[in-house]
């Protein structure tokens, strides 16, 4: 049967990649909140609800906009997967899982996805979208034998340290 598992990985970025992941966390996270301010805004002053679709589809235009113009400067993937991110935590909140969702805070804990079109894998290193350089992980356990990654999540906490953490399609036996 086969299952999603993930394996989460100590990074020690190079300076450049530091500041490419800073940025992209930058993004990341102000992205979900416009997106997140436009959904409510839509619903309480207008009563429509807005999808994943209908945001998605204005976030090309806001990039094109002169005062937000370097979110091209990141990777558009970990853009759309926080998009998203904000698409689950509404499902989770009407279906009752989860309260109302928040606005993401500069300071604690940042994190950006990455989907199989916006990094490579070559088996043994990993290198990410607009990064030269391949992540320099700290492989604690391997990876299972021919696996391919289909999601890889870099996090930062607070107290500065990097971790990547990989998810995988594998076959489980019973």
């Amino acid at each position: 049967m086969k299952q999603q598992r993930a394996y989460k990985y100590r990074v020690y970025p190079t300076e450049e990649q530091k500041q490419i992941l800073a940025r992209t966390f930058g993004c990341c996270r102000y992205v979900y909140n416009w997106a997140l301010r436009e959904r409510t805004d839509a619903y309480y002053k207008h009563g429509q609800r807005l999808g994943y679709h209908e945001i998605s589809a204005a976030l090309p235009t806001l990039k094109q906009q002169p005062e937000t113009s370097w979110l091209g400067e990141v990777a558009s993937v970990p853009l759309q997967q926080s998009l998203r991110h904000l698409d689950r935590a509404f499902r989770n909140f009407f279906e009752g899982r989860a309260k109302y969702p928040t606005f993401k805070k500069k300071h604690g804990e940042q994190s950006a996805t990455y989907v199989g079109t916006a990094f490579k894998w070559d088996g043994t290193s990993l290198t990410l979208a607009k990064m030269d350089d391949p992540l320099p992980l700290v492989w604690s356990r391997p990876l299972p034998k021919g696996c391919k990654p289909t999601t890889v999540t870099v996090t930062k906490d607070t107290a500065e340290r990097y971790f990547v953490s990989i998810l995988i399609e594998e076959e489980i036996k019973h």
